[in-house]
């Protein structure tokens, strides 16, 4: 079966970033209404929205889990991502970006650009993702177009580029002049269409500078605009449009719309400039993997960095290197699953299809597990709706059905031409607590739905703690872990008690020791062991709550051969798992192997590796040390009149205040607060402000701990 190329050049994988309470859920809602895909307007407030369909989403009024729904726009297809905006679930946005082409941001007209807006912009960075922007809540009290693109500018560093001009201020807005054809769009009381004319004779003045100064913006950033406006010294509608198109894709730059999604105003333009400026499957680089061998991954030529396997060649014909596939249906099959979740009906698992078809009923190879596997069926999906399909090709998302060892980050392929693409990354945790069943004999069952939470979000981890025998979920955050308990207790009806939350503590060196020496000699009878070493251990940052691990050898002479030199490093990231204050993990130290001797007969990479973890231990109890613990930036919006009061109450947390703004009547106060002091902040800050406070916590890494630090 041949599939016309045409036809991915009109599709268009993007997903909905922001910040929480930005409007990202009810943008998703008017889309879906203004392309027909629904017939009334879902609202958050109400419970009624499509993407929102966990009972939990609709409960605490946020978006919790990423939804994937499908839709069509003047003849293309939009496979459209909601995703989370709370710092908790920023895992699930991870997993998103990986496989989209393009991205549409939202900003609050009100507070522009906020702290987990900014997270997913880095986020979709790393990934290189297109994006569009867009300023929604043009309709509220203090909302100001101008300031946000200021702020859009000053702290993600784009260059915005504002192709609309708002007609109207706050209640009184009811549409946009489009900058691009120099027209006004303007929306009835009921929203439901909009109305092309002239432009506005109060706006006309206004709206021939702001087109000026967009036309200007262009030529500066894009060569064929640069030419025309030299040449005519202005740039026409359509050189515009394909000079914004390049400049989107190239990250050059970002379109900026605004509007009012719940009042349905600046949606229709919002699709037109999806379709018009961000990238098809065809527009994005051809995905690239590592080749395998027998359904086996090479690993010859193949170097890790970052975690992420980078392979030397660029051959496609040699097994263990890096290989390209293009966004073609006629290509072998590669697809990578970005999400797993299990529903009353099946377990599903959802794809992005780079290259290849695949139908109802094929055998794939799951490069990860290094098995096959049969699709059951395909879905269309629509948040928890589904429609059936009899295939699905390159270019696409779709759900399946019947896949039993797929997990998120896992490639599918055609068993014929197997190969792994990487995975999306996945954060460290940072906050635990003990979880057992109230009824002994539901432990295993409470097993069970641990490890299915687990299979759904990676970014969830179960553990057995050895000290106590607790089981310890840890998570991004205090909400995080309060939705997967919840989800037990609903999901599987289980009576579940929770401990405290903990947070993961590190520990890391003050002051270092030089010289230090380890011999490790066993004779047994047998084979004997020998191994010397001299380490040298010191900070790896100037200042304590910084993170990481190096090693270096300075051994001269060939005292001490390459192989166990390797052993020496490889014993040293053994003794990192437990650090001498409290058996946490030790972070933020460079260890220098100095010198060392062998011997002829009894020394090997197991002795050497056995020296280099107890060498390392040793010197860690000789060092001083420090217990390290998480810090988070938090960002707290209260009433002016209640600013006092959180100040005082942000203080006792040993928080320290970093920054304070007021505008349109509410402060905004930022601050770097440790982790361990923000469980149960949300109801104390409820309980202060009367309902008025919210506040966002993003980790932003480790400070020393008080009362820690010893000397040896």
């Amino acid at each position: 079966m041949r599939t016309d190329l045409t036809s991915l050049a009109t599709i268009r994988n993007l997903g909905i970033l922001a910040h929480v309470d930005a409007g990202k859920t009810t943008v998703t809602e008017r889309i879906l209404y203004a392309t027909g895909t629904t017939h009334r307007r879902g609202e958050v407030h109400d419970g009624t929205t499509v993407t929102d369909f966990d009972p939990q989403e609709r409960d605490r009024g946020i978006t919790i889990f990423a939804a994937a729904v499908s839709c069509a726009w003047n003849g293309h297809r939009l496979n459209l991502i909601d995703t989370p905006g709370h710092v908790d679930f920023a895992d699930e946005v991870e997993r998103s970006l990986r496989v989209l082409d393009g991205a549409v941001a939202v900003f609050d007209a009100v507070a522009g650009v906020e702290p987990q807006s900014e997270s997913v912009w880095r986020q979709a960075d790393r990934h290189g993702v297109p994006r569009i922007a867009f300023v929604n809540k043009l309709d509220r009290a203090g909302a100001d177009l101008d300031a946000a693109v200021a702020s859009i500018r000053d702290r993600l560093h784009p260059a915005p580029l504002v192709v609309q001009l708002p007609i109207g201020t706050e209640d009184g807005f009811r549409g946009v002049v489009d900058l691009i054809h120099m027209r006004a769009l303007t929306w009835a009381d009921a929203g439901d269409a909009r109305v092309a004319g002239p432009v506005p004779d109060e706006l006309r003045e206004e709206a021939r500078r702001r087109r000026r100064a967009l036309e200007e913006a262009v030529a500066e950033l894009h060569p064929g605009a640069l030419e025309e406006f030299c040449t005519r010294s202005t740039v026409s509608a359509t050189t515009l449009v394909a000079a914004l198109r390049d400049l989107t894709r190239d990250g050059d730059g970002v379109v900026v719309l605004c509007g009012s999604a719940y009042r349905n105003r600046g949606i229709e333009p919002l699709l037109d400039a999806v379709v018009a400026y961000l990238p098809s499957p065809v527009d994005v680089p051809p995905v690239r993997g590592v080749a395998e061998q027998n359904g086996v991954a090479e690993q010859n030529g193949v170097a890790e960095e970052n975690g992420v396997p980078e392979a030397r060649g660029t051959s496609e014909d040699n097994d263990g290197a890096l290989q390209q596939r293009t966004a073609s249906p006629d290509t072998p099959f590669a697809a990578l699953a970005f999400k797993v979740n299990a529903t009353p009906t099946g377990r599903l698992t959802y794809l992005r299809i780079y290259s290849g078809t695949i139908e109802k009923g094929d055998t794939v190879w799951d490069a990860n597990a290094r098995r096959t596997e049969r699709i059951g069926r395909i879905l269309r999906v629509q948040a928890d709706r589904h429609a059936q399909l009899e295939r699905a090709a390159a270019g696409d998302i779709v759900a399946v059905v019947g896949l039993k060892s797929a997990r998120a980050g896992t490639t599918l392929c055609d068993p014929a031409a197997p190969i792994v693409l990487e995975p999306p990354g996945a954060a460290d945790p940072v906050v635990s607590v003990a979880v057992e069943a109230r009824r002994t004999a539901d432990s295993g069952r409470l097993a069970t739905a641990l490890a299915r939470l687990a299979e759904e979000d990676p970014s969830l981890v179960v553990r057995t703690d050895p000290e106590t025998g607790q089981t310890v979920l840890s998570g991004m955050g205090e909400l995080h872990l309060e939705v997967a308990v919840e989800k037990i207790r609903r999901a599987h009806g289980l009576d579940v008690g929770v401990g405290r939350p903990r947070v993961a503590y590190r520990e890391t060196v003050l002051r270092g020791v030089r010289g230090h020496v380890h011999r490790h000699v066993k004779q047994d009878g047998g084979a004997g062991q020998f191994a010397h070493v001299v380490l040298d251990v010191e900070p790896l940052h100037p200042e304590p709550g910084g993170t990481g691990f190096a090693f270096r050898s300075t051994v001269v002479g060939g005292r001490v051969p390459q192989e166990y030199v390797r052993a020496v490093e490889a014993g040293c990231r053994d003794a990192l798992a437990e650090g001498p204050l409290g058996g946490h993990p030790v972070t933020g130290l460079r260890v220098t192997l100095t010198d060392g001797s062998t011997h002829v007969k009894d020394s090997s990479e197991m002795a050497f590796r056995t020296a280099g973890r107890a060498a390392l231990l040793g010197a860690l109890r000789d060092a001083a040390m420090t217990v390290l613990e998480p810090v988070a930036e938090v960002t707290v919006t209260v009433p002016e009149d209640a600013v006092g009061g959180v100040l005082g109450d942000l203080a006792a947390r040993r928080g320290r205040v970093t920054g304070s703004v007021v505008r349109a009547g509410a402060a905004t106060v930022t601050a770097t607060v440790p982790l361990a002091e923000l469980f149960g902040y949300a109801t104390r800050l409820r309980g202060r402000t009367q309902g008025r406070g919210t506040f966002t916590a993003r980790p932003t890494g480790y400070a020393p701990a008080p009362q820690t630090t010893t000397t040896r």
